[in-house]
């Protein structure tokens, strides 16, 4: 049973203390209750990761009502605050109104949006297309009025740097900035001497992507704190980790008929009950029946 934190941190005070928020890739909840079993202090329903869990690839084809239901399954289990992958805001700026309304509804505490053309591809592929920056910056606009709280987040994410260079990224995140985006996100940037040049010319709260298998080079967090970032995300870490645990438990039992010479690959049954809290329930549940003795 989810227990709410009443000294819980917003996303944003957690940044005003100068802390480095690191915000593992969620994609369903007991990934995001895995998450806050060891405290980290911020998740992200990250769109590749959550698209994938659905065996999709990740081109912007999930809807808005289909991420805001996962986004309250996620928060009525975990009271995290949850950044948002909201891709291109679901549609053109009209269609960021309602986004930003219905992800604050269901509990996030922000969203990204960025500035690729429909269908949208991960940041690390190529063959990329960008709206027009002023379209992008209408989006960011109407995101930012139409949210109800200042502290619901937008977060404009630059896909800029493989498509038109850094020097454009950073003149598209000025842009951003000035439309009213709280965070700024340049995605796919290929060396940390480029996340440092980008924190020189970007006076703003900076988010970086550490993904796998992607342009950009492993960083660690402390590297990403040092050149002036306040937000890391690991998007599809945790999925990709669980596919190829599943895999492997697979092929044991394809190939021995049995899974006892792996035990010590699986969480135990004990270890899982913790998890969810099978005996909090089972103690709730005997505690309403003894009223009635």
């Amino acid at each position: 049973m989810i227990e709410r934190d009443s000294n819980r941190k917003s996303i944003i005070e957690l940044i005003k203390e100068n802390e480095i928020i690191v915000a593992p890739g969620v994609f369903n909840p007991i990934s995001a209750l895995l998450c806050k079993h060891f405290n980290f202090k911020a998740i992200y329903l990250s769109g590749a990761a959550y698209t994938g869990s659905l065996a999709l690839p990740d081109l912007g084809i999930i809807t808005l009502t289909e991420v805001a239901e996962e986004v309250r399954k996620i928060k009525s289990i975990v009271d995290l605050p949850l950044i948002v992958d909201a891709n291109t805001g679901f549609g053109e700026t009209i269609n960021v109104l309602r986004a930003v309304r219905e992800l604050e509804k269901a509990g996030a505490s922000a969203i990204q949006i960025e500035d690729q053309v429909n269908p949208k591809k991960c940041g690390h592929l190529e063959g990329k297309m960008l709206v027009d920056e002023i379209e992008m910056a209408k989006k960011v606009k109407m995101a930012k009025e139409s949210r109800k709280s200042e502290d619901f987040l937008i977060i404009a994410r630059t896909d800029a740097r493989s498509v038109e260079g850094l020097d454009r990224a950073i003149e598209r995140a000025k842009l951003y900035l000035k439309a009213g985006a709280d965070i700024i996100f340049p995605e796919a940037l290929q060396s940390l001497d480029e996340f440092k040049e980008f924190s020189k010319k970007i006076k703003g709260i900076l988010m970086a992507n550490m993904t796998e298998f992607g342009k950009t080079p492993y960083i660690t967090v402390e590297e990403f704190k040092e050149a002036g970032y306040k937000i890391v995300i690991f998007p599809v870490t945790l999925l990709r980790a669980s596919l190829f645990a599943m895999k492997e438990v697979l092929s044991e039992i394809k190939n021995k008929g049995t899974q006892k010479y792996i035990l010590n690959k699986l969480m135990t049954r004990e270890e899982f009950y913790q998890l969810i809290d099978y005996y909090g329930y089972i103690d709730f549940d005997n505690k309403i029946a003894k009223f009635f003795e």
